[in-house]
């Protein structure tokens, strides 16, 4: 039958990671990058500096060796020189006129000027749509399905425009949107009876809190089956998946950190790349830029290059994320290697030498529920990498505990860090509910150096 079939694209994701595909990729690269060079001044003067000629590109090692990794960095100095106006900034360095865009969706911009998704409609539904389609067929999606939308409806590249992206499956799109809060969300899944959830893995793990208090029921009777997170690190965190999986009695998939989803193996097995024909991926030495072989179980700093795009550009992009790629067969059987995301550039702790990421230090915390309720903050008194030691974290206990159990139980999560993680840090408890939860991303930092 066709709802049997193993993939939403036939054609293509067979041939994911082949050597096949890599001859289908190169040639859509000399034709985008012949592109940008007849249309985007940025790449243009790139390609006349480093003497790159699209049309006679040999292959990817002289593409990595003649063009740049494009950083946050490379966004704000390009928007400096263009007088601060993003508009500008961005006809540098896209296929098409700005006129000619449809869509507009960014980063949140934290940590400064918001990284640009300028999209046509092409980009939308032949890149954005045809990914999230990918994802969501392998999870289970199918046209019967509703989708109850809880990434924020914003101009977040989550938003808007993901919500459409996954109606390329056929599915009622519920877009009730993170912003609508924990009532408003319930009330919408309690009318419409919604099978798919699509939000943060924080706002799943909220929702487990927040449900009894509005229905008078479980998160689990809400009716979802499955549940699609992405925007943040937990779902690829053992212990946050387990908890949030046997609250809701449905299965969790990972997706995100670029274009991949996790396989419904009982082990997770890190996330496929779903987009080769698409989306040209590669890993270079954090520190160094050098490339790194696509070996299984390399490890290095993503970088994206879109293949056909018009308005959504990536040129050795790096979004910043710290990988770990996986070439060999997956248990699963289907197509794609597998990347799992160690950590974000930006998120690294460097404790006496050691590099520490929030992810690792989540999961351990996330060991001891239900003696904890698995919410937890990284106190920093100074601006990151560097972190005077002990690091600090603030930890909610659960109700009942007291006195010599807390003793106990901080003895205990001390000891599996300096194991697993080589690191002592000094727990400062707090009581269960007193840490701001999010509708949004879940907060990780708690940055003291910022109010003084």
């Amino acid at each position: 039958m066709e709802s049997e079939r193993p993939y939403w694209n036939m054609e293509m994701e067979p041939l994911l990671n082949t050597p096949q595909m890599n001859q289908i990729q190169l040639e859509k690269l000399k034709r985008q990058l012949s592109k940008l060079k007849a249309r985007a001044p940025y790449y243009a003067r790139m390609m006349k500096k480093n003497r790159l000629d699209p049309e006679k590109l040999r292959g990817f090692d002289e593409f990595k060796d003649k063009m740049d990794i494009f950083t946050k960095a490379s966004w704000r100095g390009l928007v400096d020189e263009c007088s601060g106006e993003l508009m500008k900034a961005i006809d540098q360095r896209i296929g098409v006129s700005v006129d000619e865009l449809d869509w507009m969706a960014t980063t949140t911009g934290t940590t400064g000027v918001p990284t640009p998704y300028p999209m046509t409609n092409r980009d939308l539904n032949e890149f954005w749509a045809e990914f999230e389609a990918r994802g969501a067929w392998r999870s289970g999606v199918r046209p019967q399905d509703r989708i109850l939308h809880c990434f924020a409806l914003s101009m977040v590249i989550a938003g808007v425009t993901a919500a459409i992206g996954f109606q390329k499956i056929g599915a009622l799109l519920l877009p009730v949107g993170a912003e609508a809060k924990s009532e408003r969300i319930l009330l919408t899944q309690n009318l419409f009876k919604g099978t798919v959830y699509v939000g943060t893995p924080s706002l799943a793990e909220y929702l487990i809190e927040q449900t009894p208090k509005f229905t008078n029921k479980p998160v689990g009777d809400l009716g979802l089956k499955i549940l699609l997170c992405g925007g943040e690190s937990g779902a690829g965190i053992p212990e946050v998946r387990s908890k949030i999986e046997k609250a809701y009695n449905a299965k969790l998939y990972d997706m995100g950190g670029g274009l991949g989803f996790s396989c419904d193996h009982e082990e997770y097995q890190g996330m496929h790349w779903l987009v080769d024909d698409l989306c040209y991926f590669e890993l270079v030495d954090p520190d160094t830029k050098a490339p790194v072989p696509l070996e299984d179980g390399a490890r290095g700093e993503a970088l994206f290059t879109t293949l056909e795009n018009d308005g959504w550009v990536w040129v050795r992009e790096s979004p910043g994320d710290i990988m770990q790629v996986f070439t060999e067969p997956c248990p699963c059987g289907r197509s794609g290697f597998r990347y799992k995301i160690i950590g974000r550039a930006d998120d690294m702790l460097k404790v006496k030498g050691v590099m520490v990421y929030p992810s690792p230090l989540k999961a351990v915390i996330n060991e001891f529920v239900p003696r904890v309720t698995g919410e937890m903050r990284i106190i920093l008194d100074e601006p990151p990498p560097r972190v005077v030691p002990p690091l600090k974290l603030r930890v909610e206990y659960a109700e009942g505990m007291a006195g010599a159990e807390l003793e106990v139980l901080e003895k205990e999560i001390m000891d599996t860090m300096s194991k697993r993680l080589k690191i002592n840090p000094q727990i400062f408890w707090v009581k269960p509910g007193s840490l701001e939860r999010s509708h949004y991303k879940g907060k990780m930092f708690e940055k003291l150096y910022e109010n003084i």
